[in-house]
């Protein structure tokens, strides 16, 4: 039996009731989601995929990562609600593509862990592997494993088995409708021009997850515990003197009463030099070289080439601010002695990430 496998949530529950109610079934899981966005997202749903195939002693086909199909597939569907058109051509597709591998691979019936996500339509599910199926003359297996109790199960199961858990079905459209109506920043959409890992992103997630696969094979023992902290994503920033854009680096954590500001620098206490407005404070790239022990030859090379995140996020505390500062503290090659215009978009926000412990 061909599985088509959308997440390790789903799966790892879904493939242990088929292996039980199908003792004699081999299970083949085929891991096709086209739909999932960005790239970074899909690749961290495979890995812990792959980790569940691997407990189960399942084996795991990887199919095409082919979005710009999918894309087309659902053009004019954008704003379809969860569970709508949109959906539906979603799941042909995928459904689709999962009847044809089965039947080039001999196998004679097929399903999908979509089948125990309490966000899909069962039914809705059910129509559409039928009607594959009769195309490509294999069957369609569609047991609800969501009735008694299976849902709480799969939940219960999958925090046993500390699997990751996603917050977002997959699609770039249902991403953007779900943050907007949490009144949400849609995180998972930045990546810095930097390529800084930022803190609770998929990149993150990646090397959390990745570096659990080399203990586990190690045998080290490991928890993933949970913290609540204060997250920051900077979206934009631009910083004028005398009207002439200069290249400038913003700290982690900078943040404007507004968005735009202005002013002169007023007064210097060793080396911070601060502005006459909005608490913003500048420091040149000899002060971060010396207090971060770098040595970055221009500002421009600091943007393209940042030292992580958390160790960038120790420089406040170097230059003696309070934990719980939020100032807008920028990098320039030189202090500015004339007027400045400063714009920074950015967002600070209450987050939850995840964090790996050796045991």
């Amino acid at each position: 039996m061909l599985v088509h496998i959308c997440c390790s949530v789903d799966s790892h529950y879904f493939l242990q009731k088929l292996q039980k109610d199908y003792p004699d079934e081999k299970l083949v899981g085929f891991f096709y989601d086209p739909n999932i966005h960005p790239y970074s997202e899909y690749y961290l749903r495979l890995l812990d995929v792959k980790r569940s195939c691997k407990m189960l002693g399942i084996e795991l086909i990887e199919g095409e990562y082919d979005t710009e199909n999918w894309l087309e597939a659902v053009r004019g569907l954008e704003h379809e609600p969860e569970k709508g058109a949109r959906c539906a051509v979603c799941f042909d597709r995928r459904f689709e593509v999962s009847a044809q591998k089965a039947a080039q691979i001999g196998e004679k019936t097929f399903t999908s862990t979509l089948l125990t996500s309490p966000k899909k339509s069962l039914k809705q599910l059910k129509t559409a592997g039928d009607a594959l199926a009769e195309k490509f003359g294999i069957a369609f297996v569609a047991p609800d494993y969501r009735k008694a109790s299976g849902t709480q199960e799969q939940n219960i199961l999958a925090k046993q088995d500390q699997l990751y858990r996603q917050d977002y079905c997959g699609c770039l459209f249902g991403l953007t409708m779900q943050r907007d109506q949490q009144q949400k920043l849609a995180d998972e959409l930045f990546v810095p021009i930097s390529g800084q890992v930022q803190p609770e992103s998929i990149e993150a997630r990646i090397a959390l997850y990745e570096k659990r696969w080399k203990l586990e094979e190690q045998g080290t023992p490991y928890r993933i515990v949970k913290q609540r902290f204060l997250n920051w994503r900077l979206k934009f920033a631009q910083l004028k003197v005398r009207k002439e854009v200069v290249a400038a680096h913003i700290l982690p954590y900078s943040t404007l009463r507004g968005e735009y500001t202005r002013g002169k620098i007023e007064y210097a206490t060793g080396d911070v030099y601060h502005m006459s407005r909005d608490e913003v404070k500048f420091i040149t790239l000899e002060t971060y070289n010396r207090l971060m022990q770098t040595a970055y030859i221009s500002v421009t090379e600091l943007l393209f080439d940042p030292p992580p995140f958390e160790e960038e996020v120790t420089l406040r505390n170097r230059l003696g601010f309070s934990p719980f500062d939020l100032s807008a503290v920028v990098v320039t090659e030189k202090i500015p002695e004339n007027k400045i215009e400063l714009l920074i978009q950015s967002e600070t926000y209450s987050d939850v990430q995840e964090k790996l412990l050796t045991i």
